[in-house]
């Protein structure tokens, strides 16, 4: 690189860093600054470490083969185009969140020629670059559109034009329809641009209905989110051709005598995993948890385990599963049946009267499951009496796995979480928080035993792992997450060692419920989010050294990875009898060559799985609130912006926007380091955390949108008056309107 040799060797400064990764032309890892300073010996493990403070500091962001400026942006990345503003593209960093709360990026995109040959939606490679107050990029390649299908509702106005109004409660424009099709007024459809000009307008090319009708909800999500829910044929005919492979004795323990259970959701729609226990005779328990031996029958290569890989996981709605195989496999020739003969990968498990695991071993096996029992049966046996020995061995067991547990001491946050109740005709019966039960703890923990027995096994033999990591939290989260506790007048110190053990500690010194309720979510929102890497950086959460995802085959695709990995490591191949089947049953070398790209990959399916389902949750809460649109409900404030807060309805759930527009006749400031609203006459605060009663306003099920107001003494909304004024405080900017004071002070937290 031009004038490396210009530069001191040795131990860059922290700014000599930032200038070389301000004027590197391509990425700046760590390899690259070394080469750049002559880095060698031991003074790489230095300036490892120096980078990392660095990324601590705020100072710089990115994955140690690519740094850039904190706030900043690659020199390298993936933008989309969201507008074209005078003839140039404007887009937005393709991997932007819009849940973290911060507006994205803008760039102004540089194209050669005269005009933008750019439209929305576009999705492109480009190098970036800051000029002046904003960031130009120059596209290097254009790259396929994640959905080349939009979907919407079909409005028409009063003059008889046609709207494609979008479900997407992020989108604020409808676009012009030119070719309706055959789609009617209100219909939910699929449809495309016309040309490359907005103002083309767009053409239907599919009916999907009514999209308030049952099972409409999901669907929406799985376009809007592009998740893959139509199996190929040639995946449909290989999933056949495998599940009639012949379940050989040979070679495979056979374990059927053993009373093995399966404890499961009532409306499980597959069974990947049973467990078995008795007592040692020392103390102690020799455990066994059997999961499903996917990788049997999928095996690496063909259709069935490349569109497996694409999908990365099963996906679960309220009104149906989008499955990560074919229904033959996922739900019937895999899935461990009461009373079938099934191939399982089997983890046996020797636990002291400590609880710890002492011992492991892994074989293929073939089971049959004594009973499949609902979490609530299970639980209700064990409470009156009623269990059989099987039953009571178990939560025996998990008795001496939870005392070890808790010296572990993992991150112990209790949220409640949302659960959708259907009647038989798909129409919402129930919205509840789902009660957790010790039958949920007892397979849960000896879940995590296996997890972590398969990740030692495979680092036991040096061989490739997909590790589910959990990162300990950031320096920036962990500054956000003081600032906020020191609103409830409470102190946490950033010099100290931060163990999952800090965060119980704090949660238990607080007695008031309403109060750890914000503080759990809170300390939530200061974790880093897990994914799987073939590198071990440890789960944080569960304070543990090690950790795989071993138990899950049918639905998660690192699950699968990982039993091939024991298949190679254990020398627990069984070739296919048949020839149209591939032989190998272990990694392949794609596999392992790229073990990383899969793990991004997956994690990737794995975020988009998770947003479909919630955006899914908020249709069907918005739909559920729709027929309640004017009662009042005891809400909590969970975010504070400039433009209003936003609460959750106490109880189910249910978000909304209450703007700030509607807060009364008086000007309201925001303050964005306390995150609060104020009202500069009435001194009435919003704040995180407020308990208030909200009005709902709005509910619209198709976007999953809520809008609260404020009601006032007399039970009517706040009226509004005035209009915007310019003046700001020093620290706090203006939100609200000028006039006379608004009647609110009933609510919020009045000022002493």
């Amino acid at each position: 690189m031009a004038g490396k040799s210009k530069r001191p060797e040795g131990l860059p400064t922290r700014q000599q860093i930032l200038d070389f990764i301000a004027e590197s032309p391509t990425s700046a890892g760590k390899r690259e600054i070394a080469r750049a300073f002559g880095v060698k010996g031991q003074e790489k493990i230095q300036l490892k470490a120096l980078l990392r403070d660095m990324a601590d500091e705020g100072l710089i962001d990115g994955r140690k083969t690519a740094y850039h400026k904190m706030g900043g942006l690659p020199r390298v990345t993936v933008l989309r185009v969201i507008d074209i503003e005078d003839g140039e593209a404007i887009a937005i960093p393709d991997n932007w969140d819009p849940d973290d709360g911060k507006p994205p990026m803008r760039l102004r995109i540089v194209e050669k020629g005269r005009g933008s040959a750019l439209k929305r939606g576009d999705r492109v490679l480009a190098r970036t670059e800051e000029a002046g107050s904003g960031w130009r990029a120059h596209p290097m390649k254009k790259l396929p559109t994640r959905s080349e299908q939009m979907l919407g509702i079909v409005e028409i106005d009063g003059s008889g034009k046609a709207w494609l109004a979008p479900v997407d409660k992020r989108e604020r424009h409808s676009s012009s329809i030119a070719d309706i099709g055959g789609a009617e007024e209100g219909n939910l459809v699929l449809a495309e641009r016309v040309g490359r000009s907005p103002r083309a307008g767009v053409k239907v090319t599919e009916v999907l209905g009514d999209p308030l009708a049952p099972r409409a909800f999901s669907l929406i999500a799985i376009h809007k989110h592009g998740i893959p829910h139509v199996f190929p044929d040639s995946t449909v005919e290989e999933a056949e051709v495998a599940a009639k492979l012949p379940l050989s004795e040979e070679r495979r323990e056979d374990l059927r005598d053993l009373p093995i259970v399966a404890i499961d959701p009532a409306d499980a729609r597959d069974h990947d995993d049973a467990i078995w226990a008795e007592p040692d005779g020392n103390g102690g328990f020799r455990a066994l948890v059997a999961i499903a031996d996917v990788s049997f029958y999928v095996r690496p290569g063909g259709d069935l385990d490349h569109e497996a890989r694409k999908r990365g996981n099963s996906v679960y709605f309220p009104d149906r599963v989008v499955p990560m195989l074919p229904e033959v496999l996922s739900a019937d020739v895999c899935s461990l049946r009461e009373g079938e003969d099934r191939a399982a990968m089997a983890c046996h498990l020797e636990i002291d009267r400590d609880g710890r695991v002492r011992n492991w071993r892994f074989a293929r096996a073939i089971v049959r499951i004594a009973e499949t029992i609902a979490y609530e049966d299970a639980q209700a046996r064990i409470d009156d009496g009623s269990a059989g020995q099987s039953l009571r061995n178990l939560w025996e067991c998990w008795r001496l796995l939870a005392a070890a547990r808790e010296d572990r001491d993992p991150l112990d946050l209790d949220l409640p979480e949302r659960r959708v109740v259907l009647d038989e005709k798909g129409r919402i019966a129930e919205i509840a928080v789902r009660e957790r039960l010790d039958a949920h703890r007892v397979v849960e923990d000896f879940m995590i035993s296996a997890n972590v027995a398969a990740a030692k096994a495979l680092e036991s033999k040096v061989a490739p792992v997909v590790y589910r990591i959990h990162e300990t939290p950031g320096r920036e989260k962990l500054v956000a997450l003081k600032d906020y506790l020191a609103t409830f007048g409470r102190k946490f110190a950033l010099g100290q060692v931060v163990t999952p053990g800090l965060f119980n500690r704090m949660l238990k010194d607080v007695s008031d419920e309403a109060e750890k309720a914000l503080i759990m979510e809170a300390v939530l929102r200061s974790q880093t989010q897990a994914y799987y890497g073939p590198r071990n950086a440890g789960h944080f959460g569960l304070a543990l050294g090690s950790y795989a995802h071993f138990t899950s085959p049918i639905r998660r695709y690192a699950d699968l990875l990982v039993h091939r990995a024991l298949v190679d490591a254990f020398a627990l191949e069984q070739p296919a009898p048949k020839a149209d089947v591939p032989k190998t049953s272990g990694l392949s070398d794609r596999d392992r060559e790229d073990l990383g790209k899969i793990s991004d990959a997956i994690s990737s399916a794995e975020r988009r799985a998770m947003e479909a389902e919630r955006d899914t949750i908020d249709r069907y809460v918005a739909a559920w609130l729709a027929g309640r649109v004017g009662e009042i409900f005891e809400t909590r404030i969970t975010g504070v912006q400039k433009f209003g807060f936003f609460a959750t309805i106490l109880g189910f759930g249910g978000d909304g926007l209450v703007p700030v527009s509607t807060l009364g006749a008086e000007r309201f400031y925001y303050d964005d380091r306390k995150q609060t609203l104020e009202g500069d006459e009435s001194g009435t605060t919003f704040a995180m955390g407020d308990r208030l009663k909200l009005r709902l306003a709005e509910a619209n099920p198709l976007t999953g949108a809520l809008k609260f107001e404020l009601p006032d003494s007399e039970g009517a909304p706040v009226e509004k008056r005035g209009k915007p004024s310019p003046l700001k405080r020093k620290g706090k900017h203006l939100a609200g309107k000028r006039g006379r004071p608004g009647n609110i002070r009933h609510q919020g937290r009045r000022k002493k």
